[in-house]
């Protein structure tokens, strides 16, 4: 059996608490917003990723602001949440309207098709 001590544990299965609020809220702290399910966008565990959330501006040589951030934070969980101004998106809580409209064109495309090849086919009256 191999040993595995070099490879440290990913607690991705853990749920996650979200992180405290801040006077200078960082973009990791958003993050934490997100990981721990306070922004209703996924279920509350931590999701490692190769590029974390803010890498392009920071890439790019704008960082975002404590100001931005915290407008951020509070967009995606304060404001989401109050006055029911959270809406359910098409994927989870009702059907999509491109792969209804994709279904009925094919639908329709069959219904011309076995029409138009039953006019063809069927005999000419009085022949």
């Amino acid at each position: 059996m191999t040993d595995h001590s070099d490879i440290s544990p990913t607690h991705t299965i853990t749920p996650m608490d979200p992180p405290p609020s801040s006077d200078r809220p960082t973009v990791a702290m958003l993050q934490g917003d997100i990981d721990s399910g306070r922004t209703g966008d996924k279920n509350p565990m931590l999701d490692p990723s190769g590029a974390p959330l803010g890498t392009d501006d920071e890439a790019a040589g704008t960082p975002p602001t404590p100001f931005s951030v915290a407008v951020a934070r509070y967009y995606e969980t304060v404001e989401r949440w109050t006055g029911g101004n959270w809406k359910p998106d098409a994927a989870h809580h009702r059907w999509d309207g491109v792969s209804v409209g994709f279904i009925g064109f094919i639908v329709a495309v069959g219904v011309i098709l076995t029409v138009g090849i039953w006019m063809v086919r069927a005999p000419l009256p009085g022949t």
